[in-house]
């Protein structure tokens, strides 16, 4: 791209809009914006009927800073590929794996044991397990110093983030909410069970009336042979589109 405002509009829109909102929220704590007023605490979305809290605090990775930065360079990356790859003009499936791990965070998030006030790194996190399923051979390379398969990389992330002070739970919540999605989705299908996860037609009414993303390709004319899927190419068969490393 020519220039980054360019680069910036040529992004998918889930992740184009997901990644600024949060950089928008952090923008905003650094103006005053305590993320108390933001965070997921139940007592007060149930008593108090505070219920923006079930959404806000998705959308907070941390003030400026260099994990900031990661968090928001990982939406810029995978989330983007998963978009434009594997999701490519499937829009509405995208932005049905979100709310699915925002749910399954939510519900997490609900044990006191798994309690987590902000849970917008692990909706990233979550991002970066499903990216790492759907691309299980690409060659990763960590700081320079460390090579492996994307297979690994969600676990290594968060060996990183112990090792660097941050919080284990956020990470392992996405990593949580991620397997449960890409089980449904795709594992349990493949071994012979119904996908029950399927995208609501809510959803898709969503995307159609926002005109959010592509457009689906139309159904081909009656007495025209349908296109043949391609074959998948990644770790696990059984889907209807490509992925490439």
């Amino acid at each position: 791209m020519s220039s980054p405002a360019e680069w910036y509009n040529s992004l998918p829109p889930i992740s184009k809009g997901y990644g600024t909102i949060c950089l928008l929220f952090t923008v905003a704590s650094q103006l005053g914006l305590e993320p108390f007023y933001i965070a997921l605490i139940y007592e007060r979305v149930f008593k108090n009927l505070e219920v923006w809290r079930l959404f806000t605090n998705f959308f907070f990775l941390g003030g400026f800073s260099i994990n900031f930065g990661i968090r928001l360079l990982m939406i810029a990356r995978y989330g983007v590929q998963l978009e434009q790859g594997p999701f490519q003009r499937r829009t509405a499936d995208f932005l049905w794996m979100m709310i699915f791990g925002a749910l399954s965070l939510l519900a997490l998030s609900a044990i006191p044991f798994l309690y987590t006030p902000l849970c917008g790194i692990s909706l990233v996190f979550m991002l970066l397990y499903v990216w790492s399923r759907e691309f299980p051979n690409a060659n990763i390379n960590i700081y320079g110093l460390v090579s492996l398969k994307a297979f690994y990389l969600p676990w290594a992330m968060l060996a990183l983030d112990v090792i660097f002070g941050s919080r284990l739970l956020p990470d392992f919540l996405g990593i949580v909410a991620g397997h449960l999605y890409y089980f449904l989705t795709v594992l349990h299908p493949l071994a012979g069970g119904k996908n029950i996860l399927k995208t609501p037609a809510w959803v898709h009414k969503i995307v159609a009336r926002w005109r959010i993303g592509a457009p689906v390709p139309s159904r081909p004319a009656a007495g025209t042979a349908p296109a043949q899927p391609e074959r998948n190419t990644g770790a696990f068969r059984g889907r209807a589109y490509r992925l490439s490393d």
